[in-house]
């Protein structure tokens, strides 16, 4: 391939966005918004995967050509060298990277305390309330659809649970347990916001990068996405001018259950190594997480020795 691609997954409301403008004023970065790059290729591969023709006559290096195009072909019109592909999804399947790119994964996961991301969520609900008008926000839509009352209650629970919160935390915590953190690279949002040199500095240090000079006061989001036709919220992927965080304090916001059921639940903070094997706190939980699906090994594998797609994967906004 002719460019140099990195990949950005992490957790919603965690500094994606920023992070991608930072790293957009390096004139050798590219980084854009949440690709498709992940779903098309999924598409590929399960359409191959149950399509009688290409079972009865299968052609299969031809078909990994194909899917392993999408990644470059996405980004045929960027002139710039280095990309960052965007999409929590990338935690659920480094075997992609590896088998179709024939690179070592490099993934970016920005982090954040799972009270402040609920926190930043529901002021986005109150600030984007349903009108009547105009498309009512994915977060009301998922409540509505199971019938359940539209309270903040309700929203940390279906966010931390079945929602984008719940599906990126546990693919974090499968991939860890999988002992493939070397792979990831946590960028805490408040170290990101209130130690920005050194934080950049470390991310460019992970990716043997050499380092630029970014400017924090002057930081803009150039890859503008159409946020209220789509995710039904206005100002979901804004970014201020200067580094700084507005939200109010979980407390003064979350319930007291919601709160309580929050503690301890970010993991990735206690990473242990023992005999050479990572070690996760798998008792720390997310707020009604949901038991979700894992890769059933006992699907056919048409493409190559890669994973069949599980269907937890995280294409949701952040």
């Amino acid at each position: 391939m002719d460019k140099t691609f990195y990949f950005m997954a992490g957790l919603p409301r965690s500094g994606s966005t920023l992070l991608s403008s930072i790293l957009n004023q390096n004139p050798r970065f590219h980084s854009g918004p949440s690709s498709p790059v992940v779903p098309l290729m999924l598409v590929l591969e399960n359409d191959l995967n149950q399509d009688e023709l290409f079972l009865a006559y299968p052609k299969m290096d031809q078909a990994r050509k194909i899917i392993s195009s999408v990644l470059e072909n996405y980004y045929s019109d960027v002139t710039r060298p280095v990309v960052f592909d965007k999409n929590r999804s990338w935690v659920n399947r480094p075997e992609y990277i590896r088998g179709y790119f024939d690179i070592e994964p490099k993934i970016l996961c920005p982090v954040r305390s799972i009270d402040e991301i609920l926190t930043s969520f529901i002021m986005m609900c109150r600030r984007n309330p349903y009108n009547g008008k105009g498309k009512i926000n994915f977060i009301d839509s998922m409540l509505i659809k199971s019938d359940m009352e539209l309270t903040d209650d309700n929203r940390c629970r279906v966010i931390a649970g079945p929602g984008i919160l719940g599906q990126s935390v546990d693919g974090i915590r499968r991939i860890l347990e999988q002992g493939q953190d070397k792979i990831l690279h946590f960028i805490e949002y408040q170290d990101l916001v209130h130690q920005p040199e050194q934080t950049m500095r470390k991310v460019y240090e992970y990716l043997e990068e050499e380092y630029y000079a970014h400017d924090f006061s002057k930081l803009e989001n150039i890859h503008r996405e159409n946020d209220q036709a789509v995710y039904g919220f206005s100002d979901m992927h804004e970014v201020r001018e200067a580094l700084s965080i507005a939200a109010p304090k979980p407390s003064e916001i979350l319930s007291p259950e919601i709160l309580a059921q929050c503690v301890n639940s970010e993991f990735w903070r206690n990473i242990t190594t023992e005999n050479n094997t990572t070690v996760v706190d798998t008792q720390s939980t997310v707020i009604g997480a949901a038991s979700l699906p894992i890769i059933d090994g006992n699907q056919p594998i048409i493409i190559g020795d890669l994973p069949q797609p599980v269907d937890n994967d995280t294409t949701q906004p952040s």
